[in-house]
């Protein structure tokens, strides 16, 4: 991907980053941690499930001084803790302190739960990553072949996890393995920070992760997933730090996050190629909201390019994009079978954008040479409307693939102003179909004008989704004494 110099300062990013920040601290919805007592003892916070058992990484050995290796001490009281499943469950308690860590496996009916003031840090040392065979959807790992580095936070064929905190920290140190993937040197796919698999019940709230080695967050071939209140922060230039990607999910909600990255902000996925047509596992029945995105070189909203199994029913409302390449990208290719379809985006606001919409019909990337060429994906039922976007370079690039159109394409209510250096054409379209009405400049001729007095008519589905129904509690850590 080529590079685009954005037109703010740095300054002026790192002072709209701080403003957003603080904002939505102050207005997340929601799962949220109630302030914690001072003294450590007790503290309450909200979750989906709360457990009878609990214990701290300190009594486990854990020593938080940023030198010492505390992988041990993490499995150690997670084995310890899993005993409790069938009894209440258990939680695990991370004090202040700087705790290094390579990676370790979670259990079910268990909450990790990080203080404010504690800040895991992802070990450098490989030999603290173990190396899993690459997902069953993909075929390989996604920067080299074979396997890949275990997460730092994994688990798999889990019910019932809670990741959470008092916007405690998880530090991926990142640039040696991004310096490793720029120079060719990794021998396997870079690590997650957090990876959860085959499971279901899960919620990751109220946390900030910063310098992943590659994804922040990803669920895959998961169900009943809740990501609120998250903080991810990476430098614009790094390598494939998406923030958060649902992939073969059903039933997600992702809310009240502030995304900087050096990739695409979410990232919808469900496999790539035959392996993940033969998988066959979409990822449908999701929600995002109040999300924040900085993704100068990708976008703030992408679906796919890994999408073989299918996408449907993504729902996106109130998003903040600024200083980003585009605000909503699809991307597929021949080859990539599966579909995209049913998705529905409203109340969008951009501020400095390449691209305000981008669909791409020719992403390439495959995962061998064994993809058939006659696997064609399926674009169709693309809602947006009521958005306002400014300072845009170009309104939209909407590209399907010859003999294969996108199409049932909708955008209404959409107004957008283009930068003092635009290009000539704002729209430019290929191979797709559809209407616009209430779009400003007005929309390609391939997206026929209903006219000013259709301007709803891009739907937004108001039935609410299983997701939604999902109720928190007040939960409670007490401190041992001995």
């Amino acid at each position: 991907m080529k590079l685009w110099k954005t037109p703010l300062t740095s300054q002026l990013s790192e002072m709209l980053m701080a403003i957003v920040v603080v904002v939505l601290l102050a207005t997340t919805k929601g799962v949220k941690s109630r302030k914690a007592r001072e003294d450590l003892d007790y503290f309450e916070y909200c979750a989906m499930s709360c457990r009878a058992h609990s214990a701290s990484l300190a009594e486990f050995g854990g020593v938080g001084d940023g030198s010492t290796s505390n992988t041990k001490a993490f499995q150690a009281a997670i084995n310890h803790l899993s005993q409790y499943q069938s009894d209440g469950g258990a939680q695990l308690f991370v004090p202040p302190g700087k705790w290094l860590t390579g990676s370790f496996n979670l259990t079910s009916h268990f909450t990790l739960y990080l203080h404010k003031d504690a800040v895991l840090l992802a070990s450098q040392e490989e030999s603290e990553w173990p190396v899993i065979q690459p997902l069953p959807s993909y075929g390989r790992g996604r920067d080299t072949d074979g396997g890949r580095f275990i997460s730092l936070i994994f688990g798999t064929n889990l019910t019932d996890v809670v990741i959470t905190g008092h916007n405690g920290t998880i530090d991926g140190q990142g640039e040696l393995w991004w310096q490793k993937f720029k120079k060719g040197e990794l021998k396997y796919t870079r690590p997650y920070l957090i990876e959860i698999m085959y499971s279901e019940n899960i919620q990751i709230s109220n946390l900030t992760l910063i310098n992943s080695p590659s994804w922040n967050v990803h669920p895959v071939y998961s169900s009943h997933v809740l990501v609120q209140g998250i903080t991810i922060l990476a430098p614009v230039t790094s390598p494939n730090t998406d923030g958060i990607n649902p992939d073969s999910c059903t039933n997600t909600k992702i809310e009240d996050c502030y995304i900087v990255s050096g990739d695409d902000c979410i990232a919808v996925k469900s496999g790539w190629d035959q392996y993940g047509i033969a998988f066959g596992m979409p990822t449908k029945q999701l929600v995002i909201r109040r999300l924040t995105c900085i993704s100068p070189f990708s976008a703030v909203i992408a679906l796919g390019s890994e999408m073989s199994g299918g996408i449907q029913d993504v729902r996106a409302e109130d998003i903040l994009a600024i200083d980003s390449e585009s605000g909503v990208r699809i991307k597929t290719a021949v080859g990539r079978g599966g579909f995209v379809k049913d998705i529905y985006v409203r109340g969008m606001t951009m501020k400095t954008m390449k691209w305000a919409f981008w669909m791409t019909g020719n992403y390439g990337s495959h995962a061998d040479n064994g993809y058939d060429p006659n696997a064609l994906p399926v674009i169709q039922n693309i809602n947006y409307h009521d958005m306002v976007a400014e300072n845009v370079t170009m309104a939209a690039k909407l590209e399907g693939i010859p003999g294969d159109p996108f199409t049932g394409i909708c955008i209404s209510n959409v107004t957008i102003t283009l930068a003092k250096k635009a290009k000539k054409l704002p729209w430019n379209c290929t191979d797709v179909a559809g209407i616009s009405s209430g779009v400003v400049p007005q929309a390609c001729g391939l997206l026929v004008d209903q006219g000013p007095r259709n301007v709803a008519a891009c739907n937004f589905p108001e039935e609410r989704l299983p997701i939604d129904n999902v109720q928190v509690q007040v939960c409670s850590y007490r401190r041992k004494h001995w």
